[in-house]
């Protein structure tokens, strides 16, 4: 199994064994095959796993206790023919069982029962122009945003706003509420308050492929934002996001946006707001008149079968709220730390060159390798500072083998002295000589881009002016400031700068 594949067979497991999910749904939330989840349930359970155990498993472990060769009969099997299958049944009395028989009389290590319907299933909705849609009690929910805005007044100026409606599957509930953008902090937060207004979690959700939620907008496998899935992790659910230009696919919530602009958004439109929790409660006070109006077609409001269909079946809501967080990758630097919004934050020094995955909360910078969480530090957000944590370096505060302080101040001896004396400045600024390593790393660079003269020139301007950073070093190259003469000491304490332009004593002689 592909190294690259396991965070999706972790998330099979989890739908699998944690969600008690169908083979059909998990298929269709993660973009994968039939087939493709029960070889990995398969090899699972012949390793004698469970969820609690994958759960806390590092990757590498799981890994090997999934690795071993795949059976050599599942290469050799042969797919049934789905255009012969269709033709076939529509002879009297030809059912799929009696296909199958016939296919595993010609074929004896074939596919079984399932697998064959599954595959010719699979095949027929794909020439089906359209798919009838039917759902269950707290099967599903759908999530989009109104295509009109909304707005309430602040200070003299109209602050446009976003419609989030969300609707349960079986029994149109809808809940709406306005937030100032689309962005991910914002999406999340509805939904978060969704699921607080419905009293319980649905079993799927389902968005559009909005750029907020899905990362790769795909017909088969959308790539979904991995703050939006741990959401999901968290509420015991998982995202199903619809396929692009299918408006079928969420034809409940596109329906429950035309009443939420009709019934909502249409009455609003005389009434004026000075905040956005005012504006917020009056859309909570429509929302319980539209639920509470009977359908004509059933005869019953959104309302009643929601307490009748949705409500018995939602899951019960986690004991603790849902911490919104962003996810970044990042690589160590040779200084064994990670830039973060450009705050440095340390991870043992053996993780050199490394690439770790940081997620990042309102209080906390957490880093991950391989699903490992290798270091946690409290967020700063002092830029261009670090935050070291003691155990993290190496022992004595010894270099990384590649480099030390010594080379980096040998090397900048080969440029100049200027040179050598502001990375021995820059190292000495810092607690510890590695946290200076970056700054001396980058006026390297700067050497290969402008020649030893200019860098030499540049740290001369930098060490007269207290400068102790890469950044100085390198304003003064792109503003060519090397290249004007140096004030000497003598004439900057007297205040006689010479320039061609001042007159001198001698001026007014005459």
């Amino acid at each position: 199994m592909e190294r690259m594949s396991m965070r999706c067979t972790r998330e099979v497991l989890r739908q699998k064994w944690g969600l008690t999910r169908t083979h059909r749904d998990v298929a269709m939330s993660l973009g994968l095959g039939i087939g493709t989840i029960t070889a990995i349930l398969q090899r699972a359970e012949a390793a004698g796993l469970s969820w609690a155990a994958v759960e806390g498993m590092p990757d590498d472990e799981l890994d090997a206790r999934l690795g071993g060769p795949r059976a050599e009969a599942q290469a050799t099997k042969v797919l049934p023919d789905a255009r012969e299958i269709h033709v076939e049944l529509r002879r009297p009395g030809v059912t799929l069982a009696l296909l199958h028989l016939e296919y595993l009389a010609a074929h004896p290590a074939g596919y079984q029962y399932t697998q064959f319907c599954e595959y010719y299933h699979r095949w027929e909705r794909r020439q089906r122009l359209t798919m009838r849609q039917t759902y269950r009690g707290g099967e599903k929910l759908f999530v989009d945003y109104a295509g009109q805005t909304v707005w309430y007044e602040l200070a003299g100026f109209r602050v446009e706003c976003q419609l989030f409606v969300a609707v349960l599957g079986a029994s149109s509930y809808v809940y709406a509420e306005a937030t100032h953008s689309q962005r991910m902090e914002d999406f999340l937060g509805s939904h978060v308050r969704a699921f607080g207004y419905f009293g319980g979690v649905p079993g799927l959700v389902v968005p559009d492929q909005l750029k907020t939620a899905v990362t790769r907008a795909d017909w088969y496998e959308p790539g979904l934002n991995r703050t939006y899935g741990e959401l999901a992790r968290h509420y015991g659910t998982c995202v199903l996001p619809a396929r692009p230009a299918k408006p079928r696919d969420k034809a409940k919530v596109e329906v429950g946006v035309q009443v939420a602009e009709r019934w909502i958004l249409a009455r609003l439109r005389h009434e004026t707001f000075f905040s956005l929790a005012a504006l917020n409660a009056r859309i909570r006070e429509l929302l319980a008149e539209l639920n509470g109006r009977e359908m004509k077609a059933l005869g019953m409001s959104r309302r009643q079968l929601f307490e009748r269909l949705d409500k018995p079946f939602l899951k019960a809501m986690p004991a603790t709220a849902f911490e919104y967080a962003e996810w970044k990758q990042a690589k160590v630097s040779i200084d064994y730390h990670v830039d973060v919004g450009r705050h440095y934050y340390s991870v043992p020094f053996s993780l050199v060159g490394e690439v770790v995955d940081v997620r990042m909360t309102a209080s906390t910078v957490e880093l991950f390798l391989r699903s490992q969480r290798v270091a946690v530090h409290r967020r700063s957000s002092q830029a261009g500072r670090h935050t070291t944590v003691p155990e993290h370096m190496p022992a004595a505060h010894r270099a990384h083998a590649e480099w030390s302080p010594s080379r980096l101040v040998n090397w900048a001896g080969t440029v100049g002295p200027r040179t050598r004396a502001l990375a021995e400045a820059i190292l000495a600024a810092h607690p510890h000589p590695e946290q200076g390593y970056r700054s001396c790393l980058g006026i390297m660079r700067l050497e290969k881009r402008y020649g030893a003269a200019r860098v030499e020139a540049a740290c001369a301007r930098a060490l007269q002016g207290g400068a102790r950073s890469y950044t100085s070093v390198d304003e003064i190259l792109k503003r060519g400031l090397d290249r004007v003469p140096l004030v000497s000491e003598a004439a900057a304490e007297s205040g006689r700068v010479p320039h061609a332009h001042v007159r001198g004593p001698a001026y007014y002689d005459s």
